[in-house]
């Protein structure tokens, strides 16, 4: 007996036989068919008479096969040939390589064509799709007809006849959305809604199929993160209150004066800590915000209360340089920061073995440590961490943040977390998938921050700017090139770093120090080439997308961009945040070869903006969400089937019916149904 969790090979032999193509698109099970949807519909419904059609027409015809027959052509190739007439007139239809199709339609049969009809020495249907007329309900043809994703010889119409087979099952499938929701928001049954968005019988109601199936994947994904949310707040944490005395001391002893928005953003994160309840916040800044120096005040106060703090980075050139920023924050503080990462061990003013690290961090001898995924590793342990920081957090999935939480050292309690990030985050990804996290927002720069000035480089121009990073260059200035690839690539025609690198070195600054660097190259050989520009010994380095986070070189006053609509928004808005660190004017150059309008709308947004949650909005428009926000989402974004982020107003739907649901049932045992799909989700986005 078939179910939905039947495999899809048993809907028939023809499955059976698709089953390895149909499982490179996931579908392995009857149910997982059902939840395959279109991607787009080819519109036949308006049955036409033969005397109405014209060229280039797409149109549907029901009329009766007079005469078929496959031959080959001169090239050799199988056509096959139908001519086929209604009460107004006849006309030819061919089809190319497909010669069952003159074994499976016989004279006399009554057929539908649907297809585009072309003038080739009169006019013919050319491939159309066919359909034997036969009652009243069609698949292919006389419809509104789903065209689906597919793969290798793998087509739609296969698709479409075994989501026919799969009809009578659809019927069962289980109603998660309680009643309540469905009778205030006006949504039909899941049931209605997948048998409508395989074979609408209508505009209206595949808009009532799509509305359905939309609200579900937002609401079960803000429901999700927000069921995550309410249950780490029944978790213990050790409270951390606030040792006003010694942060006022601290930020008093600062060489340079907070902004608003850090000390806004700081008092909310020290009167989180002070609960007995685990912190989960999200502090956001542009590059250059000053972040960090308030990550150092949590981290302070948590020390003060007999705390470690663990601040988890995602390169070992950030975690060094963290590790140094942070050690001079806190050099009047009697606070000891150690460095843990794979290749590098330290804590002032000695170099220790990995073994005696991990001892020492054990017996709660380190109060601060700062390192990357090592902090992670099951031979870390600490006494007593009661607060985690995570910086650039959309680079670490869940689990490992969630590992670092585990690492606390007191039975039953769970460190307060909290992530940082300086890539913007449109309101509506906030909304879905960071229902979470509470967020503190950094947008004010330091005062004395120059404008950086953006330009687009025609390639005339080139030689000018060529011209203009020497003279940077002569004035003791150095400059970062970006280029998309890291070895030459003839089927993109863009630019890399290797040729890029070799093209500068011998034909364009033959007397300066150029470098480069890429994530291919060892973790030494990286640190080497960042220590160096750091220190002024290189003038230009080339680079991949391997310096958009972590990397603050004061001097660098030059950001050049090869192929620069290649490149994101906010990606882009990342490499321009790495110069105009210092006082000296910054800009940043960006060559391109785009033709394309949407491309140049995208470069000439950049330069009309600096403000990076603007650009942000526009990059999940331009773009989407998926490679742009990486792994905290990537899961969560593979889930969307039908739903995106500009449905904005189911996605507050959602978020109101999420609120309603958990005040009526915070544990959501009144909605078994929904509890089960909840968990299902969770787990297949490893949000658990």
């Amino acid at each position: 007996m078939l179910i939905l969790e039947s495999s899809v090979s048993q809907l028939s032999p023809i499955a059976k036989k698709l089953t390895g193509q149909l499982k490179k698109l996931k579908v392995e099970t009857v149910r997982d068919l059902v939840f395959h949807f279109p991607f787009r519909y080819d519109d036949f419904s308006k049955i036409l008479t033969i005397v109405a059609l014209q060229e280039r027409m797409i149109a549907t015809v029901k009329v009766k096969v007079d005469l078929i027959q496959t031959k080959r052509s001169f090239r050799r190739k199988l056509i096959t040939e139908a001519i086929v007439s209604d009460e107004t007139g006849s006309i030819k239809a061919v089809w190319f390589g497909q010669p069952y199709i003159g074994k499976i339609l016989k004279v006399g049969d009554e057929i539908y064509l649907a297809g585009k009809v072309e003038d080739y020495y009169g006019l013919q249907f050319s491939s159309p799709n066919y359909e034997k007329v036969k009652g009243l309900a069609t698949t292919h043809t006389a419809r509104l007809v789903p065209v689906y994703s597919t793969t290798g010889n793998l087509t739609s119409k296969q698709i479409r006849y075994l989501v026919r087979l799969a009809f009578p099952l659809i019927k069962k499938l289980p109603e998660h959305l309680p009643w309540q929701i469905k009778r205030e928001l006006g949504l039909i049954d899941l049931s209605k809604a997948c048998q409508g968005i395989h074979f609408p019988q209508s505009q209206e109601e595949l808009q009532k199929a799509q509305k359905r199936l939309k609200f579900d994947e937002l609401f079960i994904v803000q429901l999700a993160v927000k069921f995550l949310k309410q249950n780490l707040a029944k978790l213990p944490a050790q409270p951390l209150p606030f040792q006003e005395e010694i942060i006022k001391n601290f930020v008093q002893g600062l060489p340079f004066k907070l902004t608003n928005d850090q000390r806004k953003a700081a008092w909310q994160i020290l009167k989180d800590l002070a609960r007995n309840r685990p912190t989960n916040r999200l502090l956001e800044g542009e590059v250059g915000s000053g972040k960090t120096v308030v990550a150092v005040m949590a981290m302070l106060n948590a020390v003060v209360c007999g705390g470690q703090a663990a601040f988890m980075a995602p390169t070992e050139i950030l975690a060094r340089q963290h590790y140094q920023s942070i050690s001079k924050l806190l050099r009047r503080q009697k606070v000891k920061v150690g460095l843990l990462t794979r290749s590098q061990i330290f804590l002032a003013p000695e170099k220790l073995t990995k073994g005696e690290m991990l001892k020492k961090i054990a017996a709660g001898e380190v109060d601060i440590i700062i390192g990357t995924h090592a902090l992670i590793a099951e031979k870390v342990h600490f006494k007593n961490l009661t607060l985690a920081i995570v910086d650039e957090q959309h680079r670490f999935g869940v689990n490992q943040r969630r590992l670092l939480r585990e690492k606390s050292g007191v039975h039953n309690l769970m460190p307060h977390l909290l992530s940082m990030t300086a890539t913007p985050i449109p309101r509506t990804l906030t909304l879905v998938f960071y229902g979470d996290l509470d967020i503190s927002i950094i947008k004010e720069l330091p005062k004395g921050r120059k404008k950086i000035l953006t330009r687009v480089i025609q390639p005339t121009q080139r030689p000018k700017a060529y011209q203009f990073i020497k003279e940077q260059i002569r004035r003791g200035r150095q400059i970062f090139v970006i280029c998309p690839l890291i070895d030459p690539s003839d089927k993109l025609g863009v630019k890399s770093v290797k040729e890029e690198y070799q093209r500068l070195k011998k034909d364009i600054f033959p007397d300066l120090q150029i470098s480069y660097l890429h994530g291919r190259l060892k973790a030494q050989e990286r640190e080497r080439i960042m220590t160096d520009f750091l220190a002024n010994k290189i003038n230009i380095l080339v680079s991949t997308s391997v310096v958009e986070v972590g990397i603050d070189v004061p001097n660098a006053t030059v950001m050049m961009i090869e192929d620069a609509e290649r490149f994101g928004l906010a990606q882009l808005h990342q490499f321009r945040g790495r110069v105009g660190r210092s006082k000296h004017q910054s800009y940043c150059f960006l060559f391109s070869q785009a033709e394309s309008f949407q491309s140049i709308l995208r470069l000439q947004a950049l330069i009309k903006s600096e403000d990076g949650f603007s650009l942000a909005e526009k990059d999940l428009e331009f773009r989407g969400p998926g490679e742009i926000y990486g792994t905290r989402q990537s899961g969560m974004i593979d889930y969307f089937k039908i739903a995106n982020l500009f449905d904005y107003q189911l996605i507050n739907l959602a978020k109101e019916q999420v609120e309603k649901v958990l005040t009526q049932s915070p544990d959501i045992r009144r909605f078994p149904l929904l509890l089960e799909k909840v968990s299902t989700f969770q787990k297949a986005v490893h949000l658990e």
